[in-house]
């Protein structure tokens, strides 16, 4: 699921592809999504994008021109207008040619240059969502990443919040105060600082300081260690980290951030530096359980006094590289020809090897049925060879046939 930094690595990847680019007529939506039409129609107007936890904004602007007066008799729009998109599951952005449009596109921005390109918001499940005039969600926090004092002062602030007496796992992922963490952050944050998930999040927070004394260094160089580094604090036993868990809700995104298009790409995605970065969602060796929501949590060690009870691990999948997620091009359908191809040539050759089995059979019945026509035939031809009990009723026959008149005379004469 797209979390903060793969949400502001998609509003950089808009504003990289669509600088200099000019978008032209209406704003169309697929006939299979359910979200509202956008109405939004101009001859010319750019593209920008910027992003806040897990929310991105498209500004549509309209370039001005000395015509603006018959535009706005047309129906066609003067000032800018914001869309605000919320990922889902899936979401993401890509800018094709429009004879290379994905699969999956359920809202399009067209230039007006030929050949034509389209901006797409792509979503296979179809969990996002987009709201035109739109503004930043009213229940959402400030940005754990570019409004880091604004979201500290929240945090430290309502901590008397009913919110705080769940675990402390659970709690990362309400919006409300950690706007932007999902659930491969909080497993990453948890870890780094040795904190088992399922501990009372009011008694992990309420011993910081509602102002961080680091404010002023730079966050990210501390956060990344060498790989030795790391495997030695881990037999030592010794945190790796010293910042406080607020302070990780901060830099660790950041990190993700830093890996540039690696992080997300939506042309290859290459996931290789994203999956090297990982210390423990995913990884091998760590444990993980179903928390009361239903989500799975990923740790080592202790899971907490808060576990839910009788919770099972989910079984681990393992991870197969797949080629190229957001592909929909003659790659796929060469891949998908070849595969149908192989299982066409296996299924003839067992075909041609089950045959002669047939035949074999085949022969063996014609035989069988010959015999059986001949044992009928002599048995109808061959008198039946006589038996003691043939015999006895024979003899008793004969043996009622000379008493009979004999009777017969004796009672006449008398």
């Amino acid at each position: 699921m797209p979390e903060g930094p793969e949400l502001h690595l998609a509003s950089l990847y808009v504003n990289k592809t669509c600088e200099g680019v000019v978008f032209s007529g209406p704003v169309r939506k697929s006939e299979v999504s359910k979200c509202s039409d956008v109405p939004f129609t101009c001859e010319a107007y750019r593209i920008t994008a910027t992003s806040r936890g897990k929310e991105v904004k498209l500004t549509l602007t309209p370039l001005k021109s000395d015509e603006s007066k018959q535009r706005a008799k047309a129906g066609q729009a003067v000032q800018p207008m914001d869309i605000v998109f919320r990922f889902g599951m899936s979401g993401f952005f890509r800018l094709t040619r429009e004879d290379e449009l994905p699969k999956h596109a359920h809202l399009r921005f067209y230039s007006n240059e030929k050949p034509c390109r389209v901006l797409s918001f792509v979503d296979a499940r179809r969990f996002g969502s987009w709201q035109h005039n739109g503004t930043w969600q009213a229940g959402r926090g400030p940005c754990i990443m570019f409004e880091y004092e604004s979201f500290r002062e929240n945090v430290m602030s309502h901590l008397s919040d009913r919110a705080f007496d769940r675990p402390i796992c659970e709690v990362l992922l309400n919006q409300k105060y950690f706007n932007g963490i999902g659930n491969y952050l909080r497993a990453e944050i948890l870890f780094r600082l040795n904190i088992p998930p399922f501990l009372p999040a009011r008694a992990v927070l309420e011993n910081l300081e509602s102002e961080d004394s680091c404010e002023n260094q730079k966050p990210v160089k501390n956060e990344i260690s060498d790989t030795k580094a790391s495997a030695r604090t881990k037999k030592s036993g010794v945190k790796e980290e010293t910042a406080d868990l607020l302070r990780l809700c901060h830099t660790v995104p950041l990190e993700v951030v830093n890996l540039g298009g690696k992080g997300y790409d939506p042309e290859k995605a290459d996931y290789s530096g994203f999956e090297a970065w990982l210390r423990c969602y995913y990884v091998d060796g760590m444990t993980s359980i179903r928390d009361h929501n239903g989500r799975t949590m990923w740790f080592k060690g202790d899971a907490g006094p808060m576990a839910p009870k009788d919770s099972k691990s989910p079984k681990a999948k393992k991870r197969a590289k797949k080629e190229d997620d957001h592909d929909y091009t003659d790659k796929k359908k060469a891949s998908r020809s070849r595969r149908e191809s192989t299982t066409k040539k296996k299924v003839k050759q067992e075909r041609m090897t089950k045959t002669p089995k047939k035949a074999k059979d085949t022969r063996l019945k014609e035989t069988g049925s010959k015999r059986k026509k001949t044992e009928k035939a002599s048995d109808v031809n061959t008198p039946q060879p006589e038996t003691r009990s043939n015999t006895r009723t024979r003899k008793s026959s004969a043996a009622e046939t000379i008493a009979g008149p004999k009777r017969r005379n004796v009672r006449g004469t008398r």
